[in-house]
């Protein structure tokens, strides 16, 4: 797993002949996996034209530098003709890197408006000389949903495969959209709250802390009022698992993430956002630049 696709953990639908009423059995269902506001299409914390831009960056020793970018865009479309949200993750690293490590990720995942329930992902994943490719349909409508999973990589080769769906089972940009709209009421200081989520040939458990509210300095963009986070690593080719990886949120009713951080194996990752457009909210907590805060 890539710096960029763990980011994305973080950063991290229905078909037509449901009927409002499984609409409405959605939001309750979904709404009981993490305390979540009202996650029908008019309460939620985003809206359709929204679009974030993050610079990636590594320090270990006397390397201190930005590594990579990558954008977050949330479109709606019609989808089985109900219409629903279509994320776009792009993800890639700097030129320069390209010459050491080329990584090129990109993710779609189509939810419905109301409830976010993920109706298909797709992953196409570039990492030096190493392919992965995901395709989930959810299939929601069998006796046992369950997701139909297409899986390619260049280690593994191809695999058709069914993977376990519950309606706290996500992928990874459904599920960042998902949390951030936590009902920040009923979040308790110091209690772990799970996150389940599908990515390759697998289902992932993790989970995220609560810290409390705290004001930092981030790097082209100014002095943000932010809520931190802990969210558990999973130990594999770039993450210890040993350790968190710490998440600054806006304090305003947005929920963007504009940093984050993470020891991985040699050194430390983090990432900042660098741009953003179409938020559904002011952006109020983006302050005047002051001589208060941390610089992140």
């Amino acid at each position: 797993m890539t710096i960029i696709t763990g980011i994305l953990i973080l950063l991290c639908t229905l078909a037509n002949s449901f009927t409002m009423r499984a609409q409405e059995d959605s939001v309750r269902l979904a709404a009981s996996c993490v305390p979540v506001k009202d996650i029908s299409r008019t309460g939620l914390a985003f809206q359709a034209g929204e679009r974030m831009d993050f610079t990636m960056h590594y320090s270990w020793g006397m390397i201190n530098s930005d590594v990579g970018s990558a954008t977050v865009k949330l479109d709606t479309l019609r989808f089985n003709g109900e219409k629903s949200f279509l994320c776009s993750v792009y993800g890639k690293t700097t030129r320069m890197y390209d010459l050491f490590f080329k990584v090129r990720e990109d993710f779609k995942s189509w939810f419905t408006v109301d409830g976010l329930r993920p109706l298909k992902f797709t992953r196409d994943t570039f990492e030096g000389k190493y392919v992965a490719k995901n395709t989930y349909i959810y299939d929601w409508e069998a006796a046992n949903p369950h997701i139909i999973a297409d899986v390619y990589s260049s280690s593994s080769g191809q695999r058709n495969m069914e993977l376990p769906l519950s309606p706290c089972t996500f992928d990874l940009p459904s599920l960042f959209f998902f949390a951030r709209n936590i009902d920040m009421e009923k979040v308790e200081p110091g209690r772990r709250y799970p996150m389940t989520f599908a990515i390759d040939d697998n289902i992932y458990n993790v989970y995220f802390i609560f810290y409390g509210p705290e004001t930092i300095k981030v790097k082209g963009l100014g002095t943000v009022k932010t809520i931190r986070f802990a969210a558990k690593l999973l130990a594999g080719e770039v993450f210890t698992g040993e350790e968190d990886m710490m998440i600054w949120i806006s304090d305003d009713e947005n929920r963007v993430p504009v940093y984050f951080e993470a020891p991985i194996l040699v050194g430390t990752a983090s990432g900042r956002m660098s741009g953003y457009s179409g938020l559904k909210y002011p952006f109020s907590s983006l302050i005047e630049k002051e001589n208060t805060g941390r610089r992140r």
